[in-house]
C-alpha cells in the first residue's frame, strides 16, 4: 500500500486541528472522503478543507473504492462497530482514543483484527509527541534513579456545558455514549502514557463518586494501581472542584530524585536531584497527531512499525472499567 487515500467517519472538533491536517502532511497520504450524518457538517468540512468527496452514510464512505484506510472520529460508543465495518472491509484503521467505551467492545476489536490481518491503530498521541518523548528518556536515564512511586493528581472546575439539562448534555457526560464521563475521556491519555513508560498495569482497583449531582456520570474518582513489574501508584481526578484547586500534574518519584509533569497543559517538566531542581521546556508540533499520524502511515506503506495498535491501547479500558467499577 503505497499511497494510503483516507475517510473520515466523523467531522468534529478533532479532526479540525489536533488530527485531520496532519493527513495531508505526510507524503503518500490524502485524504478523499469524510463522512457525517449530518449532512451539512459533512459538506462543510469537506469545502472547508477541500476534500472532493463526502457522505451521510458510514458504509458508503467505507465501500468506496477510492478509500483504502479509515479514519474513525466518533464518540467511543460507536467506535467498535465502525472498526469492525472497516476491517471485515479489508480496510486499516486509525481510531480516536479511547479505543472502545468498554473492555468488552475492544477485545471484540482484536479479535476481528487478529481474525482478519487487518491493523488498527488508536490515537494516543502523547506517546509520540517530544514532550512525552523526553519525560521517557529522564526517566530511562535513571536520572531520578529506580521508580518507587508514582502519582495523578488532575482537577478542573465544571465547565459551563455541565450544567445543560440531559437531554443537552456533550456525549462526554453521557456514560452509555462516552463510556464514562470525564474520567473515561481525560484519564485514558494519562494511563495511556504510563503504561507506555511503565508498562501493563495489572491491579486496579477504584472509589468512584458523583458529588456534585451535575449529570449521571462519575464526577470524582481516586483509585490504586500497580504495574507488572511491582510498582505502584495511585490517581486523583474531580472534574467539579474549585479554581483554586485546578491541577494536571503527574509525580515519578524514585529513590534520587523526583519527576513531575502535566498531560494537557504540558507544563515545563521538573525535575528535582539532589543536584538540584530543573524545569524543562519542550514543544510539541503544530498538529499534535502528526507524529504518531505519520508513524501509522508508514507502517501501512512498508517503511516503519507503529506500536500504538488496539492490543497495545486495550490495556487502558481495562484499568478505566476496574477503576469505574464495571465489571
Amino acid at each position: 500500500m503505497k499511497v494510503i487515500n483516507w475517510g473520515f467517519i466523523g467531522c468534529g472538533e478533532v479532526t479540525e486541528k489536533k488530527s485531520g491536517p496532519a493527513f495531508n502532511e505526510v507524503e503518500g497520504s490524502k485524504v478523499v472522503a469524510v463522512m457525517s450524518r449530518n449532512e451539512d457538517k459533512a459538506r462543510s468540512y469537506a469545502e472547508r478543507h477541500h476534500v472532493r468527496k463526502w457522505y451521510t452514510d458510514a458504509q458508503k464512505l467505507i465501500d468506496d473504492a477510492e478509500v483504502n484506510a479509515v479514519y474513525i472520529a466518533t464518540p467511543p460508543s460507536s467506535h467498535a462497530t465502525f472498526a469492525i465495518m472497516a476491517m471485515r472491509a479489508g480496510k486499516p484503521v486509525y481510531v480516536e482514543k479511547p479505543l472502545a467505551a468498554s473492555y468488552e467492545d475492544c477485545a471484540r476489536i482484536n479479535r476481528v483484527s487478529e481474525q482478519t490481518g487487518i491493523p488498527c491503530f488508536v490515537a494516543y498521541y502523547r506517546r509520540y509527541l517530544p514532550y512525552f518523548l523526553k519525560v521517557k528518556e529522564i526517566i530511562d536515564n535513571g536520572l531520578i534513579g529506580h521508580i518507587i512511586n508514582v502519582q495523578i493528581r488532575f482537577s478542573v472546575p465544571p465547565r459551563d456545558l455541565d450544567y445543560q439539562s440531559h437531554e443537552t448534555l456533550p456525549w462526554r457526560l453521557q456514560p452509555d455514549i462516552s463510556g464514562g464521563g470525564y474520567f473515561y475521556d481525560l484519564a485514558s491519555h494519562q494511563l495511556d502514557m504510563l503504561q507506555d513508560i511503565f508498562g501493563v498495569i495489572t491491579r486496579a482497583h477504584g472509589y468512584p463518586a458523583n458529588r456534585a449531582h451535575l449529570y449521571e456520570a462519575e464526577d470524582t474518582i481516586s483509585a490504586s494501581f500497580q504495574f507488572e513489574d511491582g510498582l505502584v501508584g495511585s490517581g486523583s481526578w474531580c472534574f467539579v472542584g474549585h479554581q483554586s484547586a485546578k491541577e494536571d500534574r503527574i509525580e515519578v518519584i524514585g529513590d534520587q530524585g523526583m519527576l513531575a509533569f502535566s498531560v494537557y497543559n504540558y507544563d515545563p517538566i521538573q525535575v528535582i536531584t539532589s543536584s538540584g531542581a530543573m524545569n524543562i521546556t519542550v514543544p510539541n508540533p503544530a498538529y499534535v497527531q502528526l507524529p504518531i499520524i505519520r508513524e501509522v502511515i508508514e507502517d501501512l506503506q512498508g517503511i516503519n512499525v507503529c506500536t500504538c495498535t488496539s492490543i497495545s491501547a486495550t490495556p487502558v479500558n481495562w484499568v478505566m472499567d476496574r477503576i469505574l467499577g464495571k465489571f
